[in-house]
């Protein structure tokens, strides 16, 4: 941390979509209106597990446990986002930055790995149908959980330490709308490829092998649905299979293209863009595409109305 005392930079310049003045009071009231959406949504799936007994199995406290992740991830970003776009530049101190760099990798490799973790339940669910109480646990579960949420930890500890320990002597202005290690990391003066290579392999064992891992298992899960002899089955199966693949595939794509990038793969604008793609839309949609699309869920959602009603009515 010596190299820290070098930095004649005391605060960083996020400049957000200054280059699009006309568009930003718009963006504030949809962005303002996601965040609200997202909180809510993922709130009314944490409440609803913790209240019914019924819903306390691994599928669903997985879910819960990610909407946690994707609740937690959104009140990190969406704040200075819409702090963000209320000004042409809005100033972070370095205390300020690092810190929510930690929580974004922390959330964010805390999903990576649940993500991972919910498709191996399902493939235990789907493909070992008998023996699924065996392989999925309650030992075996808290230990997917707990080394979900552990790695997250890891992974935002060591990676937080490291880049905030190079000197920032300026320019400090950052053209992104969140604090993110690949926009800081261009205005480090120092050499900075013995990090870039840990960050690409980091990024190769977080991102990639996790998500060809859950490839492979909706491989199986496809095989094991096709072999299926009720159709009504088959369709329950791929609804949930369906849905879990979509979240998936919105999260690990947007950011494997942000972390694997290049320096200059992008523009700041695309770069933007796909930082939205997964700090917003898939705290947004997960809520939507996992639970009140699902049967049980609705279920237990009318069912904790019903009582609330009866409760005010008597």
């Amino acid at each position: 941390m010596k190299r820290q005392n070098q930095s004649s930079v005391v605060e960083f310049i996020l400049l957000g979509f200054s280059n699009f003045p006309e568009l930003q009071e718009q963006l504030f009231g949809v962005f303002l209106a996601v965040y609200l959406v997202t909180l809510m949504g993922n709130a009314i799936i944490i409440v609803i597990i913790t209240l019914e007994q019924t819903l306390h199995v691994p599928m669903y406290l997985f879910l819960q446990n990610l909407s946690v992740v994707d609740m937690s991830f959104s009140a990190v970003i969406m704040p200075e986002m819409l702090v963000v776009l209320t000004r042409e530049k809005t100033s972070i101190s370095f205390v300020s930055y690092f810190a929510q760099m930690y929580f974004i990798l922390f959330f964010g490799g805390t999903e990576c790995f649940l993500l991972g973790a919910m498709a191996y339940d399902r493939f235990a669910a789907i493909c070992h149908p008998l023996s699924y109480p065996m392989i999925m646990n309650k030992r075996v579960f808290m230990k997917l959980l707990i080394t979900s949420w552990a790695l997250g930890f890891m992974l935002g500890t060591v990676q937080t330490s490291w880049v905030s320990s190079f000197p920032f002597c300026g320019p400090n202005e950052i053209n992104h709308i969140s604090c993110e290690t690949p926009a800081v990391l261009e205005l480090a003066c120092a050499d900075t490829f013995l990090f870039e290579i840990y960050a690409f392999t980091g990024t190769i064992l977080i991102i990639m092998v996790p998500f060809v891992l859950i490839l492979l298992s909706y491989i199986w899960i496809l095989f094991a649905i096709l072999r299926m002899p009720s159709a009504t089955g088959r369709q329950k199966a791929f609804s949930t299979c369906a849905s879990h693949l979509t979240s998936v595939t919105l999260f690990y794509g947007t950011a494997s293209m942000t972390y694997l990038q290049p320096k200059s793969g992008y523009s700041p604008e695309t770069k933007k863009l796909m930082s939205l793609s997964y700090s917003l839309l898939t705290p947004l949609l997960n809520p939507l595409i996992y639970s009140f699309r699902n049967s049980e869920m609705k279920r237990a959602l009318m069912k904790l109305w019903r009582r609330r009603v009866d409760l005010h009515t008597f």
